[in-house]
């Protein structure tokens, strides 16, 4: 039973559900089995809720468009009721701290029919490009287990990738979603922002810079994934443009011709990417040429703007200071930063010394960084406007664990994480629609990522050339050799 349904997209599961070929408690159940079979390996799922699954699978499902798939729920930002919540703290962990409440984002998974069988590891507070937390260890890459699976939604995507569920949940402040889709070989779209909503815990949360949404195997799953979860919930300060039609319409939809621009050079550098990197673009280039895409490459100073890093600094250190702050008050106690992994407890101390119009300032750095770029899709009165980029999506292949663990020096520690992401941050702040592909592996078989970035609100745009994409340079029938 285990095989029959270890390499189906959710899309393909929810529909045998709905024919009656399968009940949903038979994929619960072949998903837990696949769990238990495959994760002592690789760590990916920290917190089993396999009871609670298999109730909920028994019981009334809603008639969602996905009734009866498994999922797993990240261990940060959403949470889940009556279920551990830790964000990757020992302190949280030692605590035994339990959430009392669904997000409204898990809420909106739940109405959709999903089956929550856990939740997926990730590196503490959400805040490294690989998920190796002192509380509960590192998680592995199936496709090289002395390899990182990236991060922060580094668990998810280890446990996609290895065919345990065919969707995860995970959340993008600087990379998360799209990083682990990279390293891992899926599907991972940071949509617009405010796309999906952050309540009711929060309007922003990090400031501009966190998006919510999923990991997968194909596009057709994130496009549905998001017409079940996107849209405004009472008291959001802003919401993403409503779609023209549903998300899952453009996956696989004629995109057109369309005007691409390609850069492989780090943004605010003068170096490439890796050559591996590197190579994956003009893989990715000559495939879009031979589609009829006018593709050319370009050279985008608004991108290089060093207003970013200087924005990136101060905010960054604000947003863990206040997380601690927050989960004090929690715990009815001050946390110490020693508590904290060298990494977080150093930008505690960094985010203590901001003051309220220094973050004001970094702000508006920020925003006039996102203007500044934003306008390169857009054009002007002499100047076409572009419709996608095409970036690597990581500066490196995937690293080694140790490479990035939370107990390097931590000036070793910063060079290699930005290093790894000179790609992602960029359009956290510009809060446009951002997804990883799986189109390339390097010559060591590890997953190589390409990024295509939209203008704001065009995930219909990046959908459709995603669907062209997959039908052209296909990778269903790749598996990581862990689990093959």
């Amino acid at each position: 039973m285990t095989d029959d349904f270890r390499w189906l997209d959710a899309t393909a599961q929810a529909e045998l559900v709905a024919r009656g070929e399968v009940t949903p408690r038979e994929l619960v159940d072949a998903a837990i089995a696949r769990i238990e079979m495959t994760n002592p390996a690789l760590n990916a799922v920290i917190t089993p809720l396999f009871d609670k699954a298999r109730a909920t699978a028994d019981g009334p499902l809603p008639a969602g468009a996905f009734r009866g798939v498994p999922f797993l729920l990240k261990d940060g930002v959403a949470h889940s009721a009556g279920d551990p919540f830790h964000c990757g703290m020992r302190v949280l962990k030692d605590a035994g701290y339990v959430a009392a409440t669904d997000t409204w984002l898990v809420q909106r998974y739940r109405a959709a029919g999903f089956v929550i069988l856990g939740k997926t590891n990730l590196p503490e507070l959400a805040s490294s490009a690989t998920t190796e937390p002192l509380a509960y260890g590192p998680t592995r890459n199936p496709w090289n287990v002395d390899h990182s699976t990236g991060g922060s939604s580094g668990g998810s995507g280890a446990a996609v990738a290895a065919g345990m569920v065919a969707v995860a949940h995970g959340n993008d402040m600087g990379g998360s979603i799209r990083i682990p889709s990279s390293a891992c070989g899926l599907v991972g779209l940071k949509p617009t922002r405010a796309r999906n909503s952050l309540g009711p815990d929060f309007g922003e949360y990090w400031g501009l810079t966190t998006h919510e949404h999923v990991l997968t195997r194909s596009v057709r799953d994130t496009a549905a994934v998001l017409d079940a979860t996107a849209g405004p919930a009472p008291g959001d300060p802003y919401s993403a443009p409503p779609p023209s039609r549903p998300f899952r319409e453009e996956a696989g939809a004629d995109p057109g011709r369309l005007r691409i621009g390609f850069r492989v050079r780090r943004p605010g550098q003068d170096a490439d990417a890796h050559p591996d990197c590197v190579a994956a673009v003009h893989a990715t280039v000559a495939v879009l040429e031979s589609l009829g895409h006018h593709v050319e490459p370009v050279d985008i100073p608004a991108l290089d703007d060093a207003s970013l890093g200087a924005a990136l600094g101060g905010m960054f250190g604000a947003f863990v200071a206040r997380d601690l702050d927050r989960w004090s008050a929690t715990l009815g106690r001050p946390i110490d930063p020693s508590e904290l992994e060298p990494w977080n407890a150093r930008m505690v101390e960094v985010g203590r010394t901001i003051t309220a119009p220094q973050y004001i300032a970094a702000l508006e750095r920020a925003n006039d960084y996102s203007r500044g770029l934003s306008r390169w899709w857009a054009g002007g009165d002499d100047t076409p406007g572009f419709d996608v980029l095409i970036t690597p999506q990581l500066g490196e292949p995937p690293p080694r664990l140790g490479v990035l663990a939370p107990t390097r020096d931590l000036g070793e520690l910063g060079d290699a994480m930005n290093a790894m992401t000179p790609f992602t941050s960029p359009f956290n702040i510009t809060g446009q629609p951002a997804m990883s592909l799986p189109l390339h592996w390097n010559d060591a078989g590890l997953p190589i990522g390409v990024q295509l970035v939209g203008a704001y609100a065009r995930e219909d745009v990046i959908l459709r050339l995603a669907g062209q994409l997959e039908t052209a340079m296909p990778w269903v029938d790749r598996h990581p050799p862990a689990v093959a």
